[in-house]
């Protein structure tokens, strides 16, 4: 394989409602909060983890690839058993040629076909007119409980931290392309950030956590913002 290019897509990620992505915090704090969010080891300000990034993003687009139910819920497998279904069994060798299939494949064969991983998703740290910013300017915590139907009464209740909506974060994904690769992996990577736009980003997206909007995106330099508006992922 010979690697012929790399691109780059910068820009911005704008919090639209508040973001929770939690910092796994095994400690026990007498009238702490439930649950933290992660938060630079540095610093001790939030970020958001690239493998959160990834994770969303393969899982969107393997939604819309309709390939999830052939691997029994785990992520997209070039050996499922497909049913004959060519065009989804494309874009599952699409999406692990994206995203990686490691060690899984059995077929040397197959997994020379697919190659590396081909998208790397960076650290989003808080650009840095935020970055100057305190950590209780940062962060908000959001007080959630249980309804009993029947007689109204509140239980369960939780502290939950979350970044809350206006921060913004600087963003940056690369894609390698290698000799043979074509414009299917670059177009499935921006439909999937589309998606992710349409969707949300960390815990409780059901609840209207974690809606996000790229910004001031770029490629290689040169602004792709519009051309990126116009994606239309159905």
């Amino acid at each position: 394989m010979k690697l012929e290019n790399i691109i780059t897509i910068s820009g911005e990620i704008k919090l639209l409602s508040g973001l929770h992505i939690g910092g796994g915090d095994a400690s026990m704090k007498i009238g702490g909060i439930d649950n933290e969010v992660i938060k630079h080891p540095v610093t001790g300000k939030p970020y958001i983890p690239g493998s959160s990034l990834k994770g969303k993003v393969r899982s969107l687009i393997e939604w819309r690839s309709g390939v999830v139910g052939y691997n029994n819920g785990q992520p997209t497998s070039v050996e499922a058993e497909y049913d004959a279904n060519k065009e989804v069994k494309e874009k599952a060798f699409l999406i692990a040629k994206l995203f990686g299939n490691g060690k899984t494949i059995k077929s040397d064969k197959i997994a020379k076909e697919i190659g590396v991983t081909r998208v790397r998703f960076s650290d989003c740290l808080l650009r840095s007119d935020f970055e100057a910013k305190s950590l209780q300017e940062l962060t908000e915590v959001k007080f959630e409980n249980s309804i009993d139907r029947i007689t109204s009464r509140a239980s369960h209740p939780r502290q939950t931290e979350r970044v809350p909506s206006g921060v913004v974060f600087n963003f940056e994904v690369t894609l390698k392309q290698f000799e043979g690769d074509g414009s299917e992996l670059l177009d499935m990577l921006k439909k999937g950030l589309k998606l992710l736009e349409m969707d949300a980003l960390g815990g409780s997206g059901s609840r209207g956590y974690g809606r996000i909007k790229f910004q001031n995106l770029k490629q290689n330099g040169e602004s792709i913002q519009e051309s990126f508006e116009d994606i239309q992922p159905f």
